[in-house]
């Protein structure tokens, strides 16, 4: 026998799932970003020549906590999509973004990688435009939340190819004092 949900008990549904994939999304996010201090606390970073258009520094956190709300209510709507035969891969394809995404804090700021880093956000960028398409083969709300994170990728590439054509050999410049903050592998 099949049961027909109500639209308070599939609303129910998808905000138990919100409640996990938001928390654990911004968990990622900021574990990530400790790996390697950022903004003023890294040295390297602070030396570095930056763009006129460089954000000040408490915009980062701040734009990252919203994008990082947003991917985790798009994953929930995803997860909460039942029925689709496309749920898997979309899921798929998240967790494969989002393992990207978390690996740019470390390679730039730990690694002082800017070339690489760059090809992150190119690979980030490339990876969200199918993962937006296939969301919105399945819900198109889950798909839209996507776009203002599109939209900062693409800030975010143009900023780090500043910094790279700002700083050449930006990878060997040390910081200014004897204390480390490099992170090798």
């Amino acid at each position: 026998m099949r049961e027909v949900a109500s639209k308070q008990q599939l609303r129910l549904s998808f905000l138990r799932w919100a409640v996990v994939t938001v928390p654990f999304v911004l968990l990622l996010g900021f574990t990530a970003a400790r790996l390697a201090p950022s903004g003023p606390e890294n040295l390297w970073y602070a030396a570095i020549i930056k763009p006129d258009i460089t954000p000040p520094d408490w915009a980062f956190p701040v734009a990252w906590t919203a994008i990082y709300i947003l991917l985790g209510l798009s994953l929930a709507m995803i997860i909460h999509a039942r029925g689709s035969r496309l749920r898997g891969a979309a899921i798929a394809l998240f967790g494969v973004q989002l393992a990207v995404n978390l690996t740019w804090s470390p390679v730039f700021f730990g690694m002082h990688q800017v070339t690489w880093a760059l090809g992150i956000v190119g690979i980030m960028f490339a990876l969200t435009c199918a993962m937006t398409l296939l969301f919105a083969r399945i819900r198109i709300v889950a798909a839209l939340l996507l776009v203002p994170y599109l939209a900062w990728l693409l800030f975010a590439g143009y900023l780090n190819y500043q910094i790279m054509d700002l700083n050449p050999g930006a990878e060997t410049l040390a910081p200014p004092t004897s204390s480390s903050q490099i992170i090798k592998l």
